[in-house]
């Protein structure tokens, strides 16, 4: 469902992301870890379309995003580490808003805006102005708009920011029902645990090159820690003891 292929980006002289090659499947959850400055954000805006590589290729649902970006973003549901929200629009309005910006009819989406706000205990703060929400509720209100139009993939920057265990357990609920109806989920965490807890495969980026990468019991025993957790198999793969 996701092909990257020698994906550069370069910022002058230095070299961000560094010839970065993977696949993700569909109904796969893919975990993508690194420390700060890796270059996990710099690929997932690259997948997102909202920034041009230097070079190589990327490919979501068999098109490319870089030749032909909205047909691909049509497929494709982007939550940032820092979202923007119209603080004066009420979520509702928001939810509106995005389903038209994907060109879908609201009467199509609006069932699934609501059962998402159902879900997300939201749904008496719908109607309500974005800027009287806490920081919690629009980081779930981001999470159901990038889910308004039933896209094929979810790209997921830091999915837990600003929730609380509740809602954390909610967000990872919902991302294996996503895999379960063959969704294909592409997330980068600090949270390591959670990593742990829902992604199928991972791969670690370090200095933009990927340094690992498969299910989490496979980086264990590579590491030759299998029952340690997926914390101390990161922390030697990136930084060594």
């Amino acid at each position: 469902m996701i092909e990257i292929r020698d994906l550069t980006k370069k910022y002058g002289d230095f070299t961000a992301v560094d010839q970065l090659s993977l696949s993700v499947q569909r109904g796969e959850i893919f975990g993508f870890l690194g420390p700060n400055g890796a270059g996990k954000t710099t690929t997932i805006r690259i997948m997102a379309g909202l920034s041009m590589p230097t070079s190589g290729q990327v490919t979501i649902g068999g098109i490319n995003v870089i030749n032909d970006g909205v047909k691909a973003k049509a497929l494709t549901g982007y939550v940032p580490d820092r979202p923007y929200l119209y603080e004066k629009l009420t979520g509702r309005e928001l939810l509106h808003f995005v389903a038209n910006l994907y060109g879908r009819p609201w009467r199509d989406c609006e069932a699934r805006g609501v059962e998402l706000a159902h879900y997300f205990d939201l749904f008496d703060w719908i109607d309500a102005r974005i800027e009287n929400l806490s920081h919690g509720m629009k980081q779930k209100l981001v999470i159901i708009a990038a889910l308004i139009h039933d896209p094929s993939v979810l790209i997921i920057d830091e999915p837990m920011v600003g929730l609380d265990a509740l809602a954390q357990r909610q967000v990872k609920v919902l991302l294996r029902r996503l895999a379960d109806e063959e969704k294909t989920v592409f997330l980068t965490t600090h949270t390591l645990s959670v990593a742990e807890a829902v992604c199928d495969r991972i791969a670690i980026i370090h200095r933009g090159r990927i340094i690992a990468t498969g299910p989490t019991a496979e980086l264990k025993e590579a590491a030759g820690r299998p029952g340690s957790p997926l914390e101390d198999v990161f922390l030697e793969l990136t930084y060594g003891d």
